[in-house]
């Protein structure tokens, strides 16, 4: 599926990405159980009231939805094109818990304490979404059921599966792969794959 005006797949791949067969799916650690019944989603950090936001699951599943048409892109290299996401957009999250004034990062958590760091301008960017859905049918468990963040214009470690919450933060702080390695900022249109490549101001200090 392509909206009118799309650009044509070959000119959507980044530098050093190639469509593969079928439809890969990665992740690091075993696949969570999800218990509704116990789930529950934070917004914390530098939040402007001072406190924590929690939402229960029929909470959260009750938030308004969209719709995105978005291509997906893998620091391995393969990229997966067209696929259509269903979720929550964080503009419904920053109206319901607004950050405080001067929050430039975004740290999302998930499952046993994985974590990946996002600017504030690509939490908010247009595709950027909480995605229960992919291509009109319920996320699998093993692509992040129930809840997992898509971050299209980044590498897809930054597309965080099985997210628990969101943290604001004033200062910028590196999460799991990026302590280990990985770019900052994760831009696959300049290759932003690993630290080593990073330019002044690009991570944290």
């Amino acid at each position: 599926m392509e909206l009118p005006g799309t650009p044509r797949e070959e000119n959507r791949l980044p530098p050093g990405q190639y469509v593969p067969r079928g439809r890969p799916v990665i992740h690091y650690g075993r696949v969570p159980t999800f218990r509704p019944e116990t789930w529950e989603f934070r917004v914390m950090g530098a939040t402007a009231s001072g406190e924590h936001h929690r939402f229960s699951w029929p909470e959260f599943s009750e938030l308004p939805r969209k719709t995105v048409l978005a291509d997906f892109h893998c620091v391995t290299k393969f990229s997966l094109m067209g696929n259509e996401w269903t979720g929550i957009p964080p503009s419904v999250l920053l109206d319901l818990a607004p950050p405080a004034p001067g929050v430039k990062h975004v740290l999302i958590w998930a499952e046993y304490g994985y974590s990946a760091n996002i600017r504030i301008n690509d939490f908010m960017a247009p595709d950027t979404l909480f995605a229960m859905e992919l291509d009109g049918k319920t996320l699998s468990p093993e692509r992040g059921y129930p809840l997992r963040i898509v971050v299209p214009h980044l590498y897809a470690w930054k597309s965080v599966k099985w997210v628990r919450g969101v943290e604001y933060m004033i200062d910028d702080r590196r999460g799991f792969w990026e302590e280990r390695g990985y770019h900052n900022i994760a831009d696959p249109w300049k290759e932003q794959r690993y630290s080593y490549q990073e330019e002044p101001g690009d991570g944290p200090p």
